[in-house]
């Protein structure tokens, strides 16, 4: 009877190790891992802009292969995934997700910069796109966090290839943040508030140097200066205007920098080695 079970036991046993021995063996052909398999989904996917199903295939290799030769490329690709997808709220948490856990990462500069850019996206809405809507006059509490996210970025990663884009950015944002300061400036201006308005223009030259809104800011102090009768700080502020602005007393220079979100399809971060 012992003989028998023995017999029995060997049956079963040595298909399984002929497997082991065949699955082993180096001389055959590589099986391709199921987490390649998903990686390279994810690629096809986002290469046809089906953003929705590249999210897929990166979230199942974060969560299945956590420790896998993927895990932290689909991490960082998840970032870009989610932004391509409109998903702004969702490419932030994944960039401050991916900085935590990967401070040293060669793609750690990427994660900053959309990071950064991720705070706000306003302008990239259609209606925005083709309209002449005025975002500086609505709630720019995201543009700010954007502006210093994006500051960070730059001292941090001054060599990073994404600097040309950040400072470009940067420039859009800082001149919507001073055409906010300047708009509630001629609001306290048209109610006779002169102190308030001066408060508002001299935040704008004195915190936001090299805006398009300079002039707009000099002038606003010009005018109350005057309707307050400070004879002293109004001349001061007319030799300003006339140095810096000589030829533009009739007219208004403030100029909206322009910003195109067009390189968004060239700044996927760079993959790993297959």
């Amino acid at each position: 009877m012992k003989n028998k079970i023995q017999i029995l036991k060997n049956l079963f046993i040595l298909p399984i190790v002929s497997l082991f021995i065949i699955a082993c063996n180096s001389d055959g052909p590589e099986i391709e891992q199921p987490e390649k398999i998903y990686y390279d989904q994810a690629q096809k996917r986002m290469n046809a802009n089906n953003f929705n199903g590249a999210i897929e295939s990166l979230s199942a290799i974060e969560n299945m292969y956590p420790f896998g030769k993927y895990a932290e490329q689909a991490q960082v690709e998840l970032i870009y995934a989610h932004f391509m997808n409109t998903e702004t709220e969702a490419a932030h948490s994944a960039a401050e997700k991916f900085i935590r856990l990967h401070p040293r990462h060669p793609n750690i500069d990427y994660a900053y910069f959309m990071k950064g850019l991720s705070s706000y996206t306003r302008d990239r809405d259609l209606l925005y796109r083709f309209s002449n809507t005025d975002l500086s006059n609505r709630d720019i509490s995201g543009a700010k966090q954007s502006f210093s996210e994006l500051t960070e970025f730059l001292t941090r990663f001054p060599d990073s290839q994404y600097v040309p884009y950040a400072k470009q950015r940067n420039v859009f944002l800082r001149n919507m943040i001073a055409k906010n300061e300047l708009a509630a400036a001629e609001y306290y201006l048209s109610i006779n508030a002169f102190v308030a308005a001066i408060r508002r223009a001299n935040y704008v030259i004195e915190n936001i140097p090299n805006s398009s809104e300079n002039y707009r800011a000099l002038k606003i102090l010009e005018s109350s200066y005057e309707e307050l009768g400070y004879s002293d700080l109004l001349n001061d502020v007319r030799v300003v205007i006339n140095i810096n602005y000589p030829d533009q007393e009739n007219e208004n220079p403030s100029r909206e920098r322009s910003w195109s979100w067009n390189f968004l399809d060239d700044s996927k971060p760079s993959g790993v080695n297959n």
